[in-house]
């Protein structure tokens, strides 16, 4: 007979004496359990005790977090948070610099304790530590130690950071612009400045007095990622907070100390591959850059502006070499209605009009300048080339710039704030100070390609936008390392290549419709599902790492969970840093029979995305996150590190469950798989003519290559 669910078996542990092993009643208060704990020793004072984790971060056990405790779990008798944190307080003021050290040390490891750091804080103790930085007097691991757990502290959210005082930021500003420092005391100082940024608007003013471009991207120049990454982060901080007059300002002195050029030499080019928070920060980094755009993106052209209206002049001009002019007023205006028509404009008497939509306003007209004064040749000959022909198959040059900067704008998302937990940059953006610009000039001679080879007239204008919106998405998803490799890209991306790509992604589903081939179809589509079904509990008997969301991004935590062997249990359990491999079953300490879980829910139904208001309104986590809810009402909550990975989870668990995989993932692989074998099965045409016989052995599994690339 199964204990009740209110039961749970667990190990208790004290120095120097035999552990004890106690059924733990989940009804009774947490301090009658620690009383009669304490009384099995013969300690007095129980009130001075807690419980806490023997493995993993050891963090202490509340009436709140108690129903987390799983049976096998083997806890630690401690001293109480509040009595840990009055001696801590002691020990740090110590005279004695190795009680001092050690107590610095204890510290920072407990702050992370959300049930000690409240005690600590409520007897002032973060006044304490920035007193001790304040002073000067710590250098190396002690001072070190003292900024872990000072940011640990502050990470909880329980004080606000409008109580710091300038004299403790400067004294950090100072850690940051000197130019020898210790690597770990660097590291806390960056991660403090951007926290202060982040989290409030008076102390962004104040750091920004402080720290000095220069010293940032001077942090850029060092062999350490860790170091870079920080110095990344607190330059988008910077970028992300200030206000909108203080941003072209500041994207202006970026430019002028070279941050890109340095980025893309020290980081994107440098020896080591680049890690998940470094991506992620460089794509944050992007998001901001174009976010600089958004503002000429949502400006109207003013028809009656002539400063604007002579831009327009300016590319009749470069166009049609403006010098022979005729005299006569109606005669220069009926040239000019002639000379804006052949340009491809919508509106032939004032192309000012064109420009009055938003997006993409008048950063249409912009990137149209720039091709003309840059790329004068390519420019040109895009014109005349269309203009000169009389067969309707003309491509109107000026409509066609206005909707590809809008289409650009919708691809890399101009004007939306960066999304929690993507990665998603092009390094070919950081090769170029006109990225953006150069971007767009390579397009508008693929619109140009593209509308010649699909023979296209102002009736396909749509269909022609259409395909070279999936050419430049396909291509961008290939992440070319330069502008000249996107453009090999793209040239491999004719548009007769787009119609057979988009054929043999169709094949499965317009091809084959015939009743014996839609019988054999029904016929190995069990077989096929069965194949992806071991797959994917293949891949959680291998596992994965998630990273745990928190409110300071960088200071990532990591945690891993894979399937038993013989699928009964999940093993999962934190660690330290992200694994470069499987992880064994030993170093996870904790596990869920698959027989206690109850179902899987996604997205917003999810508690983790219920609980979190800055999550909920994410939908790029939204759309990775799920949950698994097991007896008795607990829950698993995951955000998977990309798309690929939530499909491969949600399909696993869902079949370990002996439930329907759903997956877009699942539904590709079964029409490519189906398809891949009826064509092998059709070489041999008495497959389908045998009503009766049963059908043939498939494949070995291990002839299918379930390598993806999945985004």
């Amino acid at each position: 007979m199964p204990p009740p669910a209110d039961i749970v078996k667990v190990a208790i542990e004290w120095p120097g004496a035999n552990a004890q092993l106690i059924e733990m009643d989940q009804k009774r208060p947490l301090s009658s359990i620690i009383r009669e704990v304490c009384d099995g020793w013969s300690l007095s004072g129980s009130e001075q005790f807690a419980l806490r984790y023997a493995d993993g971060p050891q963090l202490y056990i509340t009436e709140q977090s108690r129903g987390e405790i799983k049976n096998g779990t083997i806890l630690r008798l401690a001293i109480s948070p509040a009595r840990a944190a009055r001696q801590l307080l002691e020990r740090i003021q110590s005279h004695v610099i190795d009680a001092r050290l050690e107590a610095l040390k204890e510290l920072a490891k407990l702050s992370a304790d959300p049930t000690f750091a409240a005690e600590f804080i409520n007897m002032e103790g973060i006044g304490t530590l920035a007193r001790l930085v304040e002073s000067g007097t710590h250098f190396g691991e002690m001072l070190a130690f003292t900024l872990t757990a000072f940011l640990e502290l502050m990470d909880h959210g329980i004080v606000s950071w409008d109580l710091i005082s300038l004299s403790f930021i400067k004294q950090i500003a100072s850690y940051v612009n000197q130019p020898m420092v210790d690597v770990s005391i660097l590291q806390r100082s960056l991660a403090i400045l951007e926290s202060m940024v982040l989290n409030s608007h008076s102390l962004y003013h104040r750091v920004a007095q402080e720290i000095t471009v220069g010293q940032l991207i001077g942090h850029l120049q060092v062999s350490n990622q860790e170091i870079q990454t920080y110095a990344i982060a607190l330059i988008n901080a910077l970028f992300l907070k200030a206000p909108e007059d203080r941003r072209q300002e500041m994207a202006s002195s970026l430019a002028q100390k070279h941050l890109r050029s340095i980025i893309l030499n020290h980081v994107i080019r440098g020896n080591r591959p680049i890690k998940a928070e470094m991506a992620h920060q460089l794509y944050v980094l992007q998001v901001l850059t174009f976010n600089l755009l958004e503002e000429r993106m949502m400006t109207k052209m003013d028809p009656n502006d002539q400063a604007q209206r002579d831009i327009i002049f300016e590319l009749r001009r470069i166009a049609f070499d403006g010098e022979n002019d005729p005299t006569g007023t109606e005669k220069r205006k009926a040239m000019y209605t002639k000379d804006y028509k052949m340009l491809g404009f919508t509106n032939h008497v004032n192309p000012a009009m064109d420009f009055t939509q938003t997006p993409p306003g008048m950063l249409a007209l912009d990137n149209m300048l720039y091709l003309a004064k840059v790329h004068q040749d390519t420019y040109i000959r895009i014109v005349l080339e269309n203009s000169s022909r009389e067969d309707k198959h003309e491509c109107p040059f000026g409509r066609c710039a206005i909707e590809l900067t809008r289409m650009l704008c919708e691809i890399l998302q101009v004007g939306e704030l960066p999304n929690e937990g993507c990665n998603d940059y092009h390094p070919m953006f950081f090769t170029h100070d006109r990225a953006w610009e150069e971007f767009f000039c390579v397009c508008i001679q693929l619109l140009n390609k593209t509308w010649k080879e699909m023979r296209a007239t102002a009736e396909d204008f749509n269909k022609v936008m259409q395909v070279v919106r999936e050419q430049i998405t396909r291509a961008l998803a290939m992440k070319p390392a330069s502008l000249d490799q996107l453009k090999n890209k793209l040239r491999g991306l004719s548009y007769s290549e787009i119609l057979r790509l988009r054929q043999s992604e169709r094949m499965s589903q317009d091809d084959f419709q015939s009743p014996p081939i839609i019988e054999l179809r029904e016929r190995i589509q069990p077989e096929i599902l069965e194949l992806i079904k071991q797959q994917r509990l293949n891949r959680l008997c291998e596992g994965s790492c998630f990273r745990k969301l928190g409110n300071r991004r960088r200071q990532e935590k990591f945690w891993f969970c894979r399937l038993s062997l013989n699928h009964k249990v999940l093993h999962y359990g934190d660690l330290e840093e992200s694994p470069q491999g499987e992880v064994p079953f030993e170093l996870l300490s904790d596990k869920i029979p698959v027989s206690d879980i109850k179902s899987v829910v996604t997205g917003k139904d999810c508690p983790h995305m219920k609980e979190k208001s800055a999550l909920k309104q994410n939908k790029e986590v939204l759309e990775l996150a799920f949950s698994v809810l097991y007896d008795p009402d607990e829950t698993l909550n995951f955000v998977a590190p990309n798309k690929y990975e939530y499909c491969i989870w949600t399909d696993g668990l869902c079949a370990l469950l002996g439930r329907e995989m759903g997956s877009d993932l699942t539904r590709s692989d079964l029409d490519t798989l189906i398809s891949m074998e009826m064509k092998l099965r059709l070489l041999d045409l008495e497959n389908i003519t045998i009503p009766d016989a049963p059908p043939p052995v498939p494949k070995e599994p291990s002839s299918y290559n379930f390598t993806y690339n999945y985004s």
